[in-house]
């Protein structure tokens, strides 16, 4: 059993990957050896996370998530531990590794209720094993059985912390997303930890399941996984070498930023959308940083004297097919002018925020942007939408998006032919022809305004950095991810992390 880290890259298996190894793992052991050494991992990390608790309640459902957690209640309760169990299986019903993990439980003497203890707090621990990746029993239509209902609230506003047997409950493992009924109706107050059996799932790592899932422990139960394709992988970080001395700025690449619409008939300005990606640019390393405002923008100079290195151009007089280009932060309406020459020229282009709402809006410049690949080859475009932004260009809502990001990541790289970075909580890499990516590093510090621009000419500049090949951009994309989302892990507890500060805060990739 380990705990999972956000530093090497760690294999996903969505349910029908995850069933395939189990049913192998089923036919290759004597029945019930997986639930024994199920119910006894639980009991393990049980004890490590709360060696001391008062009490343990197991909630358990009627399926086999419900015989992992009654083996661990036996177990505790073997271990002196004072456990409460709740059964929601019937033995007539049961699964036969199930009713047999009732009756050892039963005859050791473990005490069954029929809900929660009232009183649990800190000092306690509660098991949620009651439907893992399974489905939840129904009374009806797409309402959640009472008693099931019952319980899976009081697990979502208790005080002590939670331990999730192979994921939170009602958390739909392959997407990240609530079934119906059965999302919390608030965020979890007290400690969560979800324990993976056999294999990790993505729904743990994106969407509302990082939240759900807490800190997350896998233990492979002694099966090897090695014959299943992973469906995702959770990311690692992107390799990093020192700068070589005989090195020169056009070593690192030039990053051109076009963006960042001057103050016009509307009354709004968006230049430091546009400054904020070439600071990210300029501290990820890239050799030369040149800016390109739009429609009227003040000068890059008086707008931020403190960044001189960024060099101020007329678009008409940028070298576009020298460069890697970040297009669209802060672009505004003056974006779609220029864009069907970007899109023409630039050999590698991040395409980010107004740039990605005009392509949306315009079927032409969609088709321009397909074309890409055709044009340039070896996948010269990177995208990042956040939600919104995806739910346009793939002419849905943001609700759908949402529901199942693996998916929309996916159908976003093969409608437009590029590498998507699908921003949010778990953000996810896809490209066309690639396992997509999870990126498992960043939190809620990132919710503020300007972040996206810094990734994106961040991206831009690890990506100018990288030779050129198939998976330069997917690589590039990935590993910017990464260093973007680590450098919010490692800021300072109770401190305000500005956009700003993200981009100066940037670890250089060169790799």
């Amino acid at each position: 059993m380990h705990r999972i880290d956000t530093d090497p890259s760690h294999p996903l298996f969505d349910t029908v990957a995850t069933r395939r190894i189990e049913r192998a793992a089923l036919e290759a052991c004597p029945p019930g050896t997986l639930m024994d050494r199920a119910g006894l991992a639980v009991a393990r990390l049980a004890l490590a996370l709360a060696p001391h608790a008062r009490r343990v309640w197991v909630a358990c459902g009627p399926g086999n998530n419900g015989g992992d957690g009654l083996e661990a209640a036996m177990q505790l309760h073997l271990r002196g531990v004072a456990v409460q169990a709740t059964w929601l299986g019937k033995p007539d019903t049961a699964p036969a590794d199930a009713r047999q993990a009732w009756e050892r439980a039963r005859a050791a003497g473990v005490p069954f209720a029929p809900g929660a203890p009232q009183d649990l707090g800190p000092e306690d621990l509660c098991i949620d094993a009651l439907l893992g990746i399974g489905t939840a029993p129904r009374s009806g239509g797409h309402t959640p059985a009472p008693v099931l209902h019952a319980l899976l609230q009081a697990l979502h506003t208790t005080r002590a912390p939670v331990l999730c047997v192979d994921g939170p409950s009602g958390l739909l493992a392959d997407t990240g997303s609530y079934l119906p009924g059965l999302a919390p109706e608030h965020p979890p107050s007290s400690a969560r930890h979800t324990l993976g059996l056999l294999t990790l799932k993505p729904g743990w790592f994106t969407g509302q399941g990082r939240d759900a899932a807490g800190t997350v422990w896998l233990d492979g139960l002694g099966v090897d996984t090695a014959a299943e394709a992973p469906s995702l992988w959770l990311a690692g970080p992107g390799p990093s070498e020192p700068r070589r001395h005989a090195s020169h700025k056009g070593s690192f690449g030039d990053v051109a930023v076009v963006g960042g619409e001057g103050i016009g008939a509307r009354g709004m300005g968006m230049t430091g959308a546009a400054l904020l990606a070439a600071s990210a640019a300029l501290h990820g390393g890239a050799g030369r940083v040149v800016v390109a405002l739009l429609g009227g923008g003040a000068d890059a100079l008086t707008v931020d004297g403190q960044q001189p290195e960024c060099m101020l151009r007329r678009f008409d007089a940028l070298a576009l097919e020298r460069a890697t280009v970040v297009c669209g932060c802060g672009g505004g309406e003056a974006v779609r002018a220029v864009l069907p020459r970007v899109l023409a020229e630039a050999p590698r282009l991040v395409l980010d925020a107004d740039g990605l709402n005009a392509v949306a809006g315009d079927a032409a410049l969609a088709a321009q942007l397909r074309d890409r690949e055709h044009r340039h080859g070896a996948l010269p475009t990177v995208i990042t939408p956040h939600p919104l932004e995806a739910a346009r260009l793939l002419d849905t809502d943001t609700a759908a998006i949402q529901a199942d990001r693996p998916r929309a990541a996916r159908a976003l790289a093969e409608r437009y032919r590029c590498a998507v970075v699908l921003k949010g909580s778990g953000s996810v890499i896809a490209a066309p022809g690639r396992t997509a990516r999870i990126n498992p590093t960043g939190n809620g510090r990132l919710a503020t305004g300007g972040t996206g621009d810094v990734l994106a000419g961040f991206l831009g500049a690890v990506w100018a950095a990288r030779p050129e090949g198939d998976g330069a951009a997917f690589e590039a994309a990935s590993a910017a991810c990464h260093a973007h989302g680590a450098v919010a892990d490692r800021w300072p507890a109770g401190t305000t992390l500005t956009a700003s500060a993200l981009a100066r805060g940037l670890t250089h990739l060169s790799g």
